[in-house]
């Protein structure tokens, strides 16, 4: 998994590390990095060993948004024509079946915002800061962040929130629940891994179901419901259902191997 904006690693079996790698641009959102994240998230959804993934910004910063001094200058057509890369790479993103994890190293502003939100949860770093500021430029949000926030927060907070484009902190990203919890930087991205291990030590077949069952959130109940069943049904014949109620009946740790 060789990017030219992402830097991929794997420190245990089914642990994915990838850290957004351009620390000079503050982790800007390039037309490669576009690219880069639509070729990643694509290519894991065939990944049957990979059982979470820790998503990170290399440096300062998580991800300042979009490079804006690449998109100075573009016509209206080429200005489209990157972009669709981005929502082709948004859609492989939440389409993907693996747990996505965000640890919030720094700055999480427009697109970066957006990375975080699209993930399953986040974390972050108590010196971490967030923002949608896309309304001070002309623009909006156009990574899901019109969808995802008001999710994460409700909508009149996510109203708020666009249309000020002003910055807020980690402490009030944890209070309107956009982040799961802030630690110290120092502490962050081990805390972080701590929670992915105990992910990767559970039923790899469970989460993924437990993940498409759970994407229904804005379905009404039945229908839901309906979906849960029916993933809930995939697992009663896996191999990893039969070990997993034989270990806790022999009193010892079970050993999944997503079957």
């Amino acid at each position: 998994m060789n990017y030219t904006t992402l830097l991929c690693d794997t420190p245990d079996p089914g642990l994915l590390i990838v850290r957004l790698n351009r620390p000079d641009r503050r982790n800007a959102i390039n037309s490669t990095m576009m690219g880069d994240l639509h070729a990643l998230w694509s290519a894991l959804a065939d990944q049957a060993d990979l059982r979470c993934v820790v998503l990170t910004g290399n440096g300062s910063a998580f991800c300042a948004g979009a490079d804006l001094k690449e998109r100075n200058g573009l016509t209206v057509e080429t200005w489209r024509e990157q972009h669709a890369i981005l929502e082709r790479a948004m859609e492989a993103m939440v389409a993907c079946p693996v747990p996505i994890i965000a640890a919030v190293n720094g700055a999480a502003m427009g697109g970066g915002l957006e990375l975080v939100l699209a993930s399953d949860f986040a974390y972050a770093a108590s010196t971490a800061t967030f923002g949608m500021p896309e309304t001070s430029v002309g623009i909006m949000p156009g990574a899901m962040g019109t969808q995802n926030l008001p999710r994460a927060c409700g909508n009149r907070r996510a109203r708020e929130i666009c249309f000020t484009a002003e910055v807020f902190s980690a402490t009030d990203a944890l209070e309107w629940g956009i982040v799961n919890r802030v630690w110290e930087p120092e502490n962050l991205f081990e805390s972080t891994l701590r929670v992915a291990r105990r992910i990767c030590s559970n039923a790899p077949l469970a989460i993924r179901q437990a993940k498409r069952a759970l994407a229904a959130d804005n379905a009404d109940l039945a229908t839901g419901y309906k979906l849960e069943l029916e993933a809930y049904n995939r697992l009663i014949p896996t191999q990893d259902r039969e070990e997993g109620v034989r270990a806790f009946n022999e009193r010892r740790a079970p050993r999944f191997e997503g079957r």
